[in-house]
């Protein structure tokens, strides 16, 4: 979903498709979703807010960062 060199951003902030983008389902249970479904296949995910995105890693410590 992310791109080793930086943000997978184009045009206006939207997130651009690429080859490894692909739709994933993911499973809420209430109002709670595991981090291992949200990082089961990279170590950081772009969540668009608005007109905003946010990267929100997994660090080496098995940590959150959230940034603008």
């Amino acid at each position: 979903m992310s791109e080793a060199s930086g943000d997978n951003s184009g045009a206006a902030g939207r997130p651009t498709e690429n080859a490894s983008s692909a739709a994933k389902t993911l499973i809420m249970r209430g109002n709670r979703i595991d981090s291992r479904d949200l990082f089961a296949a990279e170590r950081e995910i772009i969540i668009a807010h608005g007109e905003e995105n946010y990267r929100l890693r997994l660090t080496s410590q098995n940590k959150l960062i959230l940034t603008k």
